[in-house]
């Protein structure tokens, strides 16, 4: 007597679940379509404009973040090195080279609960291209490590999967169809704990 509704109370509750489930993973998965890759730096240059497809608009909905218009700034993500292995808190990199032309940036790692106890520790969890120290030439090196680094050091979580943030702010680069023949820093490992 009970067997048919139970049945279909299981059948939904599978049915709803898989689908609450599938959309949140699709939604980790990706940021959107129509990225643009520049060596280990990715980023999506529609998804903060009113064409953007719908994932871009749920990641936007759900991060309560300042989203910058289509000429004000353009951000880029680096899950990866240089090499395409995925960046870890317990290895080093080494950030080098030059940004596209802006006015300024700023570099950050996006795990923010744990950055939130290292800037109460006075780590350096955010650099920006005001406070750095450059070569001659303008370019840059930044050591990024949960150890701390003589010079450019970003502080990052070391139990972890890392994702680094790269922000440009009033560039030229985000409002032209240029992108491709931007450079970006180069992202390098420089050793590991467990090496």
């Amino acid at each position: 007597m009970f067997r048919v509704p139970f049945l279909v109370a299981i059948a939904l509750a599978i049915a709803f679940g898989g689908g609450i489930w599938s959309t949140l993973r699709a939604l980790e998965a990706t940021a959107g379509f129509g990225a643009i890759r520049l060596g280990a730096w990715e980023a999506f240059p529609n998804a903060q404009t009113a064409a953007a497809d719908p994932y871009a608009k749920s990641h936007r909905a759900s991060a309560g973040a300042l989203l910058y218009a289509t000429a004000e700034g353009l951000q880029f993500t680096a899950n990866v090195d240089d090499s395409g292995a995925a960046l870890r808190g317990d290895c080093s990199y080494r950030i080098s080279g030059h940004t596209p032309p802006t006015r300024l940036w700023t570099l950050h790692s996006v795990r923010t609960e744990t950055m939130r106890k290292a800037k109460d520790a006075g780590l350096p969890v955010a650099l920006n291209s005001r406070a750095i120290l450059r070569h001659a030439d303008g370019s840059f090196e930044i050591e990024v490590s949960a150890d701390a680094k003589p010079g450019n050091w970003l502080a990052v979580p070391g139990d972890r999967r890392l994702r680094l943030r790269l922000t440009l702010l009033d560039t030229p680069a985000a409002g032209s169809s240029g992108l491709i023949d931007l450079s970006m820093p180069s992202i390098q490992q420089t050793g590991c704990r467990d090496a």
